[in-house]
């Protein structure tokens, strides 16, 4: 077995796949940036050491390629150019931005997400590699509405936002390319911490809304209960539906489906039996954030006179306002036909503050330079 190529390997998604591809003895090697404070070797050296903690044994170390998506040969020494075309036969695309708006094509999310999938693509032909797996997301699918089927695309459809927009150009992108002798598509939903240990090291969708309601609760007093008294409209209904998934499971269908290769070449939505509502979702968050009297307005309906509570919310969560609306169906045949026995965790009322407690307790910030320890609940 060859060399399998990941990038985005120190994302949330892309450790848990270093973690349970090194477990199936898939011989690994990553992508990685050196930052200011760590080369590249010491950051892949912490998030194995945060694994052996868990694990309690030592996993196999990958092959460490310091580089960035954004250049050409992803900015490969001619060393580690030379190794990777000796020894990669399977490349898994995982690096993205999640950035939802840009201000032009040459800004992120374009830049990582459709030039890095070019530069990406222009590296495998030079290396040769034939097998390609891409991490792509659900919301390819933009604003449409009814049921979403693995094998559609590109049906006209209107995008929510950059984000949706570039990755849509992205899997058209890869799909588009015929270097490939396989091609496997992975499409995500929204990929929240550990369904056990409640572990994340990204804080976006459902914890930016937690992490701005714990904020603005502890800037005001509460009552004899310990509870804060939040008169404040959500311009939702409550009936709308949201795919949240937790990482160990994308990651475990994931290295399931790459190292069983009759589910290759094929596309597979990620995405959860039974969405949450958006009551539950209101329900966890006073619960978390420990507010009342909170209610919804209705959906689209436009807050003339907010309250200060409501103003300084709905300013700080603008960049989600995309996400503020019900999601389709997402139809996962090829998903529950590869992998019936990874049913999808049920994210329920006790995981959904299971997850919120563990961020608020984490300070809604990660560093793998500082110790930490997770159990399971």
């Amino acid at each position: 077995m060859g060399y399998h190529l990941i990038t985005g390997a120190t994302g949330l998604l892309g450790r848990y796949l270093i973690r349970d591809l090194s477990m199936a003895g898939v011989p690994l090697a990553v992508l990685v940036r050196p930052t200011r404070r760590m080369t590249a070797d010491q950051r892949i050296d912490m998030i194995m050491g945060f694994w052996d903690d868990q694990l309690g044994r030592e996993l196999p170390r990958p092959v460490v390629l310091e580089g960035n998506i954004n250049e050409e040969n992803l900015g490969l020494s001619e060393e580690d150019l030379k190794w990777a075309t000796e020894n990669v036969d399977y490349m898994i695309h995982s690096a993205a931005s999640l950035s939802f708006y840009s201000t032009s094509h040459e800004s992120e999310p374009w830049r990582s997400n459709v030039g890095g999938a070019k530069k990406v693509l222009e590296f495998c032909k030079t290396a040769e590699i034939k097998k390609f797996a891409h991490v792509s997301t659900a919301y390819v699918c933009g604003l449409r509405t009814g049921r979403i089927m693995e094998s559609d695309v590109d049906v006209g459809q209107e995008s929510g936002n950059d984000y949706e927009r570039s990755k849509l150009e992205a899997e058209l992108m890869v799909r588009g390319s015929d270097q490939f002798e396989s091609l496997t598509v992975f499409r995500p939903a929204i990929i929240i911490g550990d369904s056990k240990t409640g572990f994340t090291n990204t804080f976006h969708g459902f914890y930016a809304a937690l992490q701005l309601g714990h904020t603005l609760m502890q800037m005001q007093s509460r009552d004899e209960t310990g509870l804060l008294y939040a008169s404040s409209r959500f311009t939702l209904n409550g009936d709308e539906s949201k795919n949240l998934i937790p990482v160990d499971w994308v990651s475990a269908v994931m290295s399931y489906i790459i190292t069983h290769p009759k589910h290759h070449g094929k596309t597979y939505h990620l995405t959860p039996l039974h969405p949450v509502q958006s009551r539950l979702v209101h329900d966890v968050l006073s619960t978390a954030c420990k507010f009342y009297g909170s209610r919804f307005a209705g959906a689209g309906v436009e807050l003339t006179d907010p309250n200060e509570g409501e103003r300084l919310f709905y300013d700080h969560i603008r960049v989600y306002n995309s996400y503020w609306r019900d999601d389709p169906v997402f139809d996962s045949s090829n998903t529950q036909e590869a992998a019936p026995h990874l049913p999808c965790p049920h994210v329920d009322r006790d995981l959904l503050l299971h997850l919120s407690q563990v961020a608020i307790d984490m300070n809604f910030s990660w560093n793998d330079r500082t110790p930490h320890r997770f159990g399971v609940k």
